[in-house]
């Protein structure tokens, strides 16, 4: 089986001639790697794009997941100065606003005037956004949707590693566009004093991700990845789940498998309580389950559960285990869930959430020497 074939098969619950492997991987992590310019890897399509493809080959993964979409071509023409710094890349753009790319993590965005707080009970639906403009990355970073340039990346990476390997893209879940509208306390007090009002605006930004999914699925990707890393029972309770994240994300699952494209959802943390839930929202599959004590899924218990409703991506955990533990710690652990996952079938070998900045590259490559010995 060529690695395409591999992670398709796995996704679709048939056999596999050995366990695929697929890791996603930090912005932070693949920096450190790769010694370049942290401005141009998060800005320019082309740096990206070979970024990633590098990093495949460098770990002998089966497929490369496209966390980042929409780069702006002429993305230089906004800046105003650039400088480098001794822990980080700083770009001043016309606009007044700042963004110092750091070597190891996410940049660091500035704005020249503070945002305003939005209020849910004060926000006018109208001035809800007609397109999906922007990436909701982390604690109010966005990464800005270019309009004429949407899918460029895919089209990029088509290119450079042909149909041999699997390809993803990924989404964002409505109830994180939510939360980084209103802010996380304000958000949350939304959901109980004005539910209606939280309701139309999560199905007002599922119709703009479906819309943007549905595009990247006429790319030729194998899978979409629906990031929902607020939806752990460290953040919100099941029933809170089901009437908030469930619904919307059942309509994202729904409207990607409507193109013939495998769908599944990235949550992190504590999982464990709502494992069964999850597949309510119609997905082929689900990833991180985070181990103890990052989260509280063990990964047979998990199978057992599932069944055969779809597939798992996971479960190494980054930290403990490849940024703290020994080579030997390592195999051994991925060792224990290949065997799981053999015995189960429908499994990816993975790290349960991204791979840490700092993580020693060699532990990474010991995956592909596990799967090789035991996959």
């Amino acid at each position: 089986m060529t690695p395409r074939e591999r992670i398709c098969a796995a996704m679709d619950l048939k056999p596999v001639d050995k366990i695929p492997l697929m890791c996603q991987m930090s912005i932070g992590h693949m920096q450190i790697q790769l010694k370049c310019s942290p401005a141009d890897f998060w800005h320019d399509v082309d740096v990206f794009a070979g970024g990633l493809a590098a990093m495949r080959e460098a770990y002998d993964f089966d497929g490369i997941l496209v966390s980042l979409h929409g780069h702006d071509p002429h993305w230089k023409e906004h800046i105003r100065s650039r400088r480098i710094a001794a822990e980080f890349e700083e770009i001043v753009w016309k606009n007044g606003d700042t963004t110092q790319h750091v070597f190891d993590d996410l940049p660091r965005h500035i704005p020249s005037r503070a945002p305003d707080t939005v209020l849910l009970s004060e926000f006018d639906l109208q001035f809800l956004p007609t397109a999906l403009t922007y990436i909701p990355v982390s604690q109010g970073l966005h990464f800005h949707i270019d309009q004429n340039h949407p899918y460029d990346i895919f089209h990029i990476l088509k290119k450079k590693v042909g149909a041999s390997y699997s390809l993803h893209g990924e989404i964002t879940s409505p109830f994180d566009y939510y939360l980084d509208l209103f802010g996380y306390e304000n958000g949350l007090l939304g959901l109980i004093e004005e539910p209606e009002k939280a309701h139309a605006i999560l199905a007002h930004f599922t119709k703009l991700i479906a819309s943007c999914a549905e595009g990247m699925c006429d790319t030729g990707i194998d899978a979409v990845k629906l990031s929902s890393p607020f939806a752990g029972s460290t953040f919100i309770s099941p029933e809170f789940y089901g009437t908030f994240v469930l619904p919307y994300e059942r309509a994202l699952a729904r409207a990607v498998r409507a193109k013939g494209i495998a769908i599944y959802t990235h949550t992190c943390g504590s999982i464990n309580d709502r494992l069964e839930l999850m597949f309510d929202a119609e997905v082929n599959g689900i990833e991180c389950l985070d181990p103890y004590p990052l989260g509280d899924v063990e990964l047979q218990d998990a199978f057992t559960r599932i069944g055969k409703k779809g597939f798992i991506k996971g479960n190494i955990d980054s930290v403990n285990i490849l940024l703290n533990g020994t080579a030997n710690e390592v195999l051994e652990d991925a060792r224990l869930r290949i065997e799981i996952g053999k015995k189960n079938g429908g499994f990816i070998l993975s790290t349960a959430c991204s791979i840490a900045p700092r993580v020693d590259r060699n532990h990474i490559q010991l995956l592909r020497t596990a799967v090789d010995r035991w996959g």
